[in-house]
C-alpha cells in the first residue's frame, strides 16, 4: 500500500510541475506512519520539502498534489491537507482490509522488496590482514558487514562481499620474524622476541609446523620467506573457520599484492601525476589533498620509495569501479575516519562518481567483563578471540549485539548481559516471540494450510493493541529498505524490539480471548499472530540470527 501511495503521489507533483512549468529535481517522497491516529494512517512531507522548487507556499502545492490524488485513487483512499502542508492519507476499511492481506499472503517475505532490482552492489569488510585470529574488534566488522549486505539482498541488490588484505610489509615481517624467533627457541637456540613481536601461542604452533616440515634446516637463516608463508596460510585459515563459524561468508578475496602485479599501482600514480594532483618533496610524492578541503598534502609515496596505504586504497577503488558496481560499500573502524576522505577527494578528482561510494564507519567494542573493560591487543597476545566470544554466548548473540546499536556508537559488550536468558536480553525476547506463537500454534492445531480453509475477517480486529501491530507490521518493508539504503542495520533491530514488545502488550493483556470460541474473530487473531511470526523470522533471517522452534 505505501508504494502504491508514494507513487500517486509522485505522479500527482510530477503533473504539477508539468502544468505549471515547473522543471527541477525533486526529493523523493517519504511515507511515515503518524503517531497520531486522527492524522490519518500514512502522511508525507512530500509538498513541504517540494514547495522551493514551485515558489508557492507548501499547503498551496499540497492541496494541487491532494486534489489529483483524490480524483485518481479510486474509492481505497483519501488524501487531505494538514498544517502547514503536510499530506494525510487515510485507509478505507477495504483497503485496510487488502492491505492486512497482503501482509499476511507475503508469508516469511514480509520484509523483502525489490526496489534494488537489477542492481548491483559491493560490500567490502573484514579486510583484517592475517597477522592472528580475529578478535572481538574485527567482530563488529565481520557482523555489521554481513548484515548490510544481507539487507541489500533482501531488498533486491545483486551482492558480491568482498575481503581485501594484505600479506606484505612491515607487520607481516614482524610476524614472520616472531615465527623464526619461536622456531628457534624449538630448536633450543638462545632467541629473544623482539618488543614488537607476536607473543600468541599460535605463533608456537605456526612455529612447530614449520619445525615438523623442515627440522632444523632454516636455525640460520635470514630470509623470511618461508616463515612468512606458513604465517599466512596458518592464519588466514583460522579467520576463514572463525568467519563461517560466525555465518558470515565473502565472494571474492583481493589481495593488494594484485594491484602491484598487475601494474595497477603504478598506473595509478602515473595517472594522479597527469592530472596534476601531485608532486615531489623531499623524496617523496604527494597527493595535493589541500586543495579539496584537506588540512595538508599527504604522502603516496614515501622518501624510502613505499607507497603509503593511500595509494593502493586508490588503486583498489579505480578496480572497484571498473568492474561496474552500482553501488561500493566500506566498512571501516574508527581509525580511518580521518584517512578515507584523502582517497575519496583523489578519486573524484581523477573523474569517478563518488556518490556511488558509501564509507559505514563504526566505533570500537569494549567488552565488559565482571563490570569492567577487558584490554585487548593483538601483539601482546591479551585479547579475546572472536571464536572464545562465540563460545561464551553463542553466534546468535555475538551477531546481533555488535549491530544493535548506531554504527557511530561506542559498543559496550556486556558478557552477562549477552548470558542473561530473560527479556532484558534482545536475542532471547525475539526468539521467545517466535517460539511462543509457535507453541500457541500447536495447541490451537494452527497451520499456515489452515488459513486456506477460512476467510480471514481483518475488520474485526479494532483492538487498539491490535491496531498497534498491525501498524507496525505494515511499516517493516519499509524500514528494511531504509535500513539498507543508509547502511544502519540497527533500523531492524530497534523495529524488532518494538515489534517485539507490541506483541508482549498484546499477548500479556489479551491472552485469555486470542483462543474465543467466536471462530470468525479468533482466525483474524490467529492470522495477526501468523504476520508477526513470520516479520520475526524473516528480520532474524536478514540479521543472520536463528528462530528456534523451541527454546
Amino acid at each position: 500500500m505505501q508504494e502504491k501511495i508514494k507513487a500517486l503521489l509522485e505522479q500527482a507533483r510530477a503533473e504539477v510541475a508539468k502544468t505549471e512549468g515547473v522543471e527541477a529535481t525533486f526529493p523523493p517522497v517519504v511515507i511515515t506512519v503518524p503517531k497520531d491516529k486522527t492524522h490519518g494512517n500514512f502522511a508525507t512531507n512530500a509538498a513541504i520539502i517540494s514547495s522551493k522548487a514551485f515558489g508557492q507556499a507548501p499547503a498551496v502545492l499540497a492541496g494541487k498534489m491532494v486534489g489529483y490524488c483524490n480524483a485518481n485513487c479510486g474509492s481505497d483512499l483519501s488524501f487531505e491537507v494538514a498544517g502547514p502542508g503536510f499530506i494525510n492519507v487515510r485507509l478505507s476499511s477495504d483497503a485496510k482490509s487488502s492491505a492486512f492481506m497482503a501482509l499476511f499472503n507475503s508469508g516469511e517475505n514480509i520484509g523483502l522488496s525489490d526496489i534494488g532490482k537489477g542492481r548491483t552492489v559491493n560490500v567490502e569488510y573484514v579486510s583484517a590482514n592475517p597477522t592472528g585470529p580475529l578478535t572481538v574488534g574485527h567482530g563488529r566488522n565481520a557482523a555489521v558487514g554481513d548484515v548490510i549486505s544481507r539487507l541489500f539482498q533482501a531488498v533486491g541488490y545483486k551482492v558480491t562481499k568482498e575481503y581485501y588484505f594484505n600479506d606484505a610489509g612491515n607487520q607481516m615481517n614482524v610476524l614472520a620474524r616472531s615465527v623464526r624467533c619461536r622456531y628457534r627457541q624449538l630448536l633450543g637456540m638462545d632467541e629473544q622476541l623482539e618488543e614488537n613481536g607476536y607473543q600468541g601461542e599460535y605463533i608456537i604452533d605456526i612455529a612447530k609446523e614449520v619445525l615438523k616440515d623442515h627440522g632444523d634446516s632454516l636455525k640460520d637463516t635470514d630470509e623470511l620467506k618461508t616463515f612468512k608463508e606458513y604465517a599466512v596460510r596458518t592464519t588466514f585459515a583460522m579467520i576463514k573457520d572463525s568467519l563461517q563459524k560466525m555465518r558470515v561468508n565473502h565472494d571474492v578475496y583481493f589481495n593488494e599484492h594484485s594491484l602491484y602485479d598487475s601494474g595497477k599501482i603504478k598506473e595509478t600514480l602515473d595517472l594522479i601525476a597527469a592530472k596534476g594532483l601531485s608532486y615531489e618533496a623531499d623524496g617523496a610524492v604527494w597527493y595535493k589533498a589541500s586543495q579539496f578541503g584537506a588540512e595538508k598534502d599527504r604522502a603516496l609515496v614515501k622518501s624510502s620509495g613505499e607507497p603509503t596505504y593511500r595509494l593502493p586504497d586508490i588503486a583498489y577503488h579505480r578496480d572497484k569501479f571498473e568492474r561496474g558496481f552500482d553501488r561500493i560499500v566500506d566498512i571501516f573502524g574508527a581509525d580511518h575516519i580521518a584517512q578515507y576522505p584523502d582517497v575519496l577527494s583523489c578519486l573524484k578528482a581523477l573523474g569517478y562518481d563518488t556518490d556511488k561510494v558509501t564509507v559505514a564507519i563504526y566505533q570500537f567494542v569494549t567488552l565488559l567483563g565482571n563490570g569492567e573493560a577487558v584490554k585487548m591487543s593483538t601483539r601482546k597476545a591479551n585479547y579475546v578471540t572472536l571464536d572464545e566470544l562465540m563460545d561464551k554466548v553463542g553466534v546468535d548473540v555475538v551477531r546481533y549485539f555488535f549491530v544493535m546499536r548506531r554504527l557511530g556508537s561506542h559498543l559496550e559488550f556486556d558478557l552477562a548481559l549477552a548470558k542473561n536468558q530473560s527479556r532484558d536480553n534482545p536475542v532471547y525476547y525475539l526468539q521467545y516471540v517466535y517460539t511462543r506463537i509457535g507453541s500457541l500454534f500447536r495447541k490451537a492445531e494452527v497451520t499456515a494450510e489452515s488459513f486456506a480453509q477460512k476467510e480471514i475477517k481483518a475488520e474485526l480486529l479494532t483492538d487498539p493493541s491490535e491496531q498497534e501491530l498491525i501498524k507496525l507490521l505494515g511499516t517493516m518493508k519499509d524500514t528494511v529498505e531504509k535500513a539498507a539504503e543508509n547502511c544502519e542495520p540497527n533500523r531492524l533491530t530497534d523495529y524488532l524490539e518494538k515489534l517485539a514488545k507490541a506483541f508482549h502488550h498484546y499477548y500479556s493483556t489479551k491472552k485469555h480471548i486470542l483462543l474465543t470460541k467466536d471462530e470468525e474473530l479468533r482466525t483474524a487473531r490467529l492470522a495477526l499472530l501468523f504476520i508477526v511470526r513470520n516479520a520475526i523470522k524473516c528480520g532474524l533471517g536478514i540479521l543472520g540470527v536463528s528462530a528456534p522452534e523451541e527454546m
